[in-house]
């Protein structure tokens, strides 16, 4: 509820490869603080200041700055848009020395389009989950993985939203990565639960489903632990470009991990209640054990 009520009131923030824009990353010849860009911006820039985003990018030693203009300026000699130049020259104006680092620039057309075929992927990754599971094992497994999937990545969309961060290409591939791990998850429990119901076909659902998520739990606790160390290793050194990323897998792991558990398993037992599933009707008869 916080994180709808978040992005309701202040949106989530766009990358430049959905909104469209001029990003140029800057690297000063001495340490400039991003109220000095501001301040050159706003006196030289024709646009002014109140529509570049500017921040810091990498360490301090690094020395670098990124500059955001949201709309692109018509290209020049076939690479370097016209906004990107009428930036740097403002900065030159304001005797600030600096080399670039890096550049994009995305029409709005493109950012349209690319946000078109990320909702469009995001949307037939749920639909084959949908399939898959309801083909391999029933339609209640299937509609618990989905609705875990999906409140994953609500979850995930609050957590941008609270700390700020841009929609960009790569958080898209961490939201479908995200998307794999916690189905995969599931998947095991289920398969677990259909074991479980050949061999347990007098208890209850929910004893089934609590029995299989306790024989699985070791091994959920070691993968998702695993991927988060490395998630964590990602955010912590792999700079700037990968924190987005980084970040989102966190968050990822983290509510994709409990889902599976508390939403996915519960939300089958919900649905069959205490009548028999379809597993449990064509399993072959338990063996009688001798002493």
């Amino acid at each position: 509820v916080a994180g709808v009520i978040t992005i309701w009131t202040k949106g989530l923030s766009k990358g430049v490869e959905f909104a469209g824009g001029t990003v140029v990353i800057e690297q000063f010849d001495t340490p400039t603080s991003e109220e000095q860009v501001r301040d050159v911006l706003a006196r030289n820039y024709p646009g002014g200041a109140q529509n570049a985003l500017v921040q810091s990018y990498g360490g301090p030693a690094q020395r670098m700055i990124m500059i955001r203009v949201p709309l692109a300026g018509p290209e020049s000699e076939g690479s370097l848009s016209q906004t990107a130049q009428q930036m740097e020259d403002a900065l030159r104006k304001g005797n600030l020395s600096f080399k670039r680092e890096g550049a994009e620039i995305v029409s709005a057309t493109v950012g349209a389009e690319l946000t078109t075929k990320g909702i469009w992927a995001t949307a037939l990754s749920l639909a084959g989950i949908l399939a898959y599971i309801s083909f391999r094992f029933q339609l209640s497994f299937a509609i618990g993985a989905v609705v875990a999937t999906i409140h994953d990545l609500l979850v995930t969309f609050a957590f941008l939203a609270f700390f700020g961060y841009d929609m960009t290409l790569n958080v898209v591939a961490a939201l479908l990565t995200i998307t794999g791990f916690s189905t995969n998850d599931t998947i095991v429990i289920f398969d677990r639960v259909r074991e479980n119901l050949r061999s347990m076909r007098r208890d209850s659902l929910g004893h089934v489903i609590n029995v299989a998520i306790n024989q699985t739990l070791g091994r959920t606790i070691i993968t998702s632990g695993t991927a988060l160390l490395s998630s964590l290793a990602l955010y912590f050194f792999g700079g700037d470009v990968l924190r987005g990323f980084a970040f989102t897998m966190v968050v990822g792991i983290i509510t994709g991990t409990y889902s599976t558990v508390f939403i996915a398993a519960a939300i089958v037992s919900f649905w069959k209640g205490s009548g028999p599933t379809r597993a449990a009707a064509h399993a072959p008869a338990a063996s009688t054990q001798t002493a």
